[in-house]
């Protein structure tokens, strides 16, 4: 397998940001073409070396270790102040939010800005440096990851035809969220898989309770919209990557089953 790793400019955020791309080891032996996967927190994707707190998903090993013929896409997130949450919120914070968090917030609002450049400044360099398959294209997040995968769904049902929501952090758009998802057409989404922690703030059972009722809000509309929709509530499962990376191997082998 190869991990490469190379600086794109993102034009409406005037700055560079670090793009790894996993190829599978097939890539070099054969001239076929493979199905590419979006991820958010590049960082933490492949390798525990360079994860923002030292633990990764671990999916190099876990990719070649199971030779899936996937090509992996992993955006770096901007580790500066909020700009995690101002990427990944498609809009600033609502009321749901500000009675979790206490505070109305003040970030968020840039995700539609994101994920226009996967759209229209990383897809199509990725399409014309690698062999992909074009129409095969697929995103995975986790938290707000999970949130702005969503959306990007909703705004690119015919590009994103497949989707993955580990522990989705829709709280801080809960309202929006909702609401694009209930007037988007998802008729072109293949599979959406999504799952959520029983702890997922550890021991605070009311907080736990509250964010899976804000998570069931949305499952609910998901649910009736598309017809290959996976939820998993995970047991014991708190908001955090040893427990994120136990589930790679059930959302890969569910988005790419076929």
């Amino acid at each position: 397998m190869v991990l490469e790793k190379f600086p794109v400019y993102m034009c409406s955020f005037k700055q560079e940001r670090l793009i790894r791309v996993y190829l599978p080891s097939s890539y070099r032996e054969e001239n076929k073409r493979f199905p590419v996967l979006y991820m958010h927190d590049g960082q933490n994707v492949f390798e525990d070396e360079g994860a923002i707190k030292g633990v990764s998903l671990g999916m190099k090993d876990y990719l070649d270790k199971h030779g899936l013929e996937i090509i992996v896409v992993a955006i770096d997130l901007n580790p500066e102040g909020e700009e995690r949450v101002n990427e990944y919120c498609p809009w600033g914070h609502g009321e749901v939010s500000k009675q979790i968090l206490g505070y109305a917030s003040p970030s968020g609002g840039r995700g539609e800005e994101y994920i226009d450049f996967i759209v229209n400044e990383l897809k199509p360099l990725i399409d014309e440096k690698y062999r992909t398959i074009e129409n095969h294209t697929s995103m995975a997040g986790i938290s707000l990851g999970g949130l702005i995968s969503t959306y990007a769904a909703c705004r690119y049902p015919h590009i994103f035809k497949r989707i993955a929501a580990l522990s989705p952090g829709f709280y801080r758009n809960q309202e929006e969220i909702e609401n694009l998802l209930r007037s988007s057409d998802l008729s072109k989404i293949e599979k959406f898989y999504m799952d959520f922690g029983t702890r997922e703030v550890g021991a605070d059972e009311e907080m736990n309770q509250v964010f899976l009722d804000l998570t069931n809000r949305v499952y609910e509309i998901l649910n009736e919209k598309i017809h290959d929709f996976h939820f998993q509530l995970v047991e014991d499962a708190e908001h955090a990557y040893p427990f994120f990376r136990k589930r790679i191997p059930a959302v890969l082998s569910y988005i790419f089953s076929d």
